[in-house]
């Protein structure tokens, strides 16, 4: 069977996944994978190393023939002319994200790109529509990264945005395999953004100590951190994670200088490993079109198994 849906046609993809823009991470390595595979491959510009996002942009195009994007967070934006920089490159989908859609929308949209933009709330996804935006990436609290503070479960978000708007829906926060893609789907959502499944791919760029930690996670095992700053954050439960948990006045972006050295160095304690919920469910490190195969084989199985079972 064959998705078919408002994301698929607008993202002119196969499977209505999309790879999360994780810093650093997010760039030519995985995202020609999860494109090759069918989904939606995203390279970041979060780092704010534009010169090295557009060799990767250019990388894409030796790796891939398949539709992919490009992310802005507009909170770690040092370009000003960052969105001229993303037009430039020849992109048609844009995921915009961590700031007011009025900033980037309209220019983005002029130039024919495609928007999404990721919402934590009822009042973020209103104010997206408003201001024009194609479709949302509705983030639950589960998913791993920089978050709003004042966090809802994407099993509470989700139809609750899905009733008051009209336009596509990808949901992100706590999606990992076929049955929670088709969850999303029964709650209004028309694709998923996987973030933690993707970071600990075979083809993810990060450390094996990462993976492995992923892999070895309870659903227990993040935390939340700058309940009381801003951005949020959920990450893996480490001593230093632990330690910045319990100190309410702790702002733990001020961690971020040696991320290279846990990313790629594997030194878990160095800095912070954003992580979701999911690592719960994960349990080894997998090809890219492995998991977005099986995760369409799985959707479209649970689909068929509930209307067996539950439809006369």
């Amino acid at each position: 069977m064959k998705f078919d849906n408002r994301v698929t046609q607008m993202l002119g993809v196969e499977v209505p996944i999309v790879q999360a823009p994780m810093g650093w991470i997010a760039r030519s390595q995985l995202a020609s994978a999860v494109s090759n595979a069918g989904g939606m491959g995203i390279i970041e510009t979060s780092s704010g190393e534009l010169d090295a996002v557009r060799e990767e942009i250019k990388k894409m195009r030796t790796l891939t023939d398949k539709p992919f994007g490009v992310n802005i967070a507009q909170a770690f934006v040092r370009d000003p002319e960052i969105a001229q920089f993303v037009i430039d490159q020849g992109v048609k989908f844009i995921s915009t994200s961590a700031g007011n859609p009025e900033r980037y929308t309209e220019q983005l949209k002029s130039a024919g790109l495609t928007v999404f933009h990721v919402v934590p709330s009822l009042k973020a996804a209103e104010k997206a529509v408003s201001c024009g935006v194609d479709g949302l990436i509705v983030e639950g609290g589960e998913g791993g990264g920089f978050k709003n503070p004042r966090d809802v479960a994407s099993m509470v978000l989700l139809p609750l945005v899905r009733s008051k708007v009209d336009v596509p829906i990808i949901a992100a926060g706590g999606f990992v395999d076929g049955s929670s893609m088709a969850a999303a789907f029964a709650l209004g959502a028309e694709g998923v953004q996987m973030g933690t499944r993707m970071v600990s791919a075979e083809e993810s760029p990060v450390h094996e100590n990462w993976k492995r930690s992923i892999i070895d996670a309870k659903e227990t095992d993040t935390v939340f951190l700058n309940r009381f700053q801003s951005p949020g954050l959920r990450a893996l439960r480490t001593e230093k994670t632990t330690r910045l948990e319990r100190d309410p006045d702790a702002n733990a972006m001020s961690e971020f200088a040696t991320v290279s050295d846990l990313y790629f160095g594997g030194d878990m304690e160095a800095s912070i490993a954003l992580t979701g919920q999911v690592a719960g469910r994960i349990d080894s490190v997998r090809p890219v079109k492995e998991i977005i195969d099986e995760v369409a084989r799985e959707f479209f199985e649970s689909i068929d198994t509930l209307s067996n079972q539950y439809l006369a």
